[in-house]
């Protein structure tokens, strides 16, 4: 078997670095910067191409040889990129988190024959495959509530973050509008909005606020409520909203001499120095799911925790991990056959069929990402 692996970030190397540990599959990686590439290839199991991404082109005369794509790319490019793929035929999963509505691709992929596995990542994705599975369990589901962070160990003066993703995407969702439904309407509301203050036992007291985190369940699954927020240290997010109440974080255009710039984008670029993980860096992904539903009459809720730490030994970030791994997990899915229906393919449809999600959990214990799992009747 052969898989691709578009993206050589820090999620990206560590899904190529998990698919080669398995001796059946041969896995390339393809990325822009050459010196990235030569490292992997040198210390891994790995081939390399170095390519740029960025042209749909270069994307169909990659991935032609390969029975697999993982497309592991920065936001502004997934779409694209994810287009490409499927017009090439190939069957691919997806962890990029783009703006674009993957949903608009569906009919392409089934005229294509391709599975295209979408959002496949933590959050989206593992809590998307854990309220598939539910739902296919209980009679109906009443509300489904998901509280997800990934953050440094370290607190560090002055942001109280870090982060493998570029500073760009992390500032957008801070501004975006929040999807979410409460009485089976859908609800608009700003970003960073509806904070309280949840204890953890593992790290103390976190802020949760608003993010648009649902995407595709919004369309997927009839739930009169659904909420996904997004876990920080709290400090962090009153520095957040001083930076958006100063206008570093706007989207239009200012004059500076002459030269047009976007603020948020020259924020970005001052971040980049603050928020990137250096070696040595420890960090961790908590996430709490709650789904309460009906069962031969009786309201039952399943709450689903995990609180995964930086892997010291093999030297790979939390939340790369918590992502890098379900992204392989579905990978070994499709790549062993067990799931054949083309289009674009949410996570929470993949947990729909119990022998799917049972196969992803499993995957992920083995390389100790746990999920526990309890079971009440109310």
């Amino acid at each position: 078997m052969k898989v691709v692996v578009l993206g050589a970030g820090y999620i990206g190397n560590v899904i190529a670095r998990d698919l080669a540990e398995d001796p059946a599959i041969e896995v390339t990686i393809v990325d822009i910067n050459q010196e990235v590439l030569d490292k992997l290839v040198q210390e891994y199991n790995l081939n390399g191409i170095c390519a740029d991404l960025s042209e749909p082109n270069n994307i169909k005369d990659i991935v032609k040889d390969f029975d697999l794509v993982v497309e592991a790319l920065p936001y502004f490019i997934g779409y694209k990129v994810l287009k490409a793929v499927i017009e090439s035929g190939k069957n691919v999963v997806d962890i990029s988190y783009f703006e674009e509505d993957a949903l608009s691709l569906d009919a392409l992929a089934k005229e294509k024959g391709v599975t295209a596995v979408v959002d496949c990542g933590v959050a989206p994705g593992s809590s998307n495959i854990i309220l598939g599975y539910v739902d296919s369990i209980l009679d109906k589901i009443e509300s489904f509530l998901c509280y997800v962070g990934g953050l440094p160990v370290e607190r560090k003066w002055l942001f109280d973050y870090k982060s493998p993703y570029p500073p760009i995407e992390v500032l957008e969702e801070y501004i975006q509008e929040v999807r979410y439904i409460e009485n089976s309407k859908l609800v608009v509301k700003p970003a960073l909005s509806e904070h309280e203050l949840i204890n953890f036992p593992e790290v103390g007291a976190l802020i949760t606020i608003n993010t648009d985190g649902l995407r595709t369940l919004i369309k997927t699954m009839d739930i009169p409520f659904m909420k996904e927020k997004t876990l920080r240290y709290p400090e962090h997010i009153e520095k957040m909203k001083m930076l958006i109440g100063a206008g570093f974080l706007n989207i239009e255009e200012i004059d500076i001499k002459g030269k047009k710039i976007k603020p948020i984008e020259f924020t970005a670029r001052l971040l980049a120095d603050h928020w990137m993980f250096e070696k040595g860096d420890e960090d961790f992904t908590i996430m709490k799911i709650i789904i309460e539903g009906m069962k031969d009459d009786k309201k039952l809720r399943y709450t689903y925790d995990i609180f995964d730490k930086y892997d010291s030994k093999k030297h790979i970030l939390s939340i790369a991990r918590t992502t890098g791994y379900t992204c392989t997990a579905v990978a070994r899915v499709i790549l062993e056959g067990k799931f054949k229906e083309t289009g674009i393919i949410p996570p929470e449809l993949l947990g729909k069929h119990s022998e799917v999600y049972h196969q992803v959990i499993e995957y992920l214990r083995k390389r100790n990402v746990l999920f526990k799992e309890t079971i009440e009747e109310l």
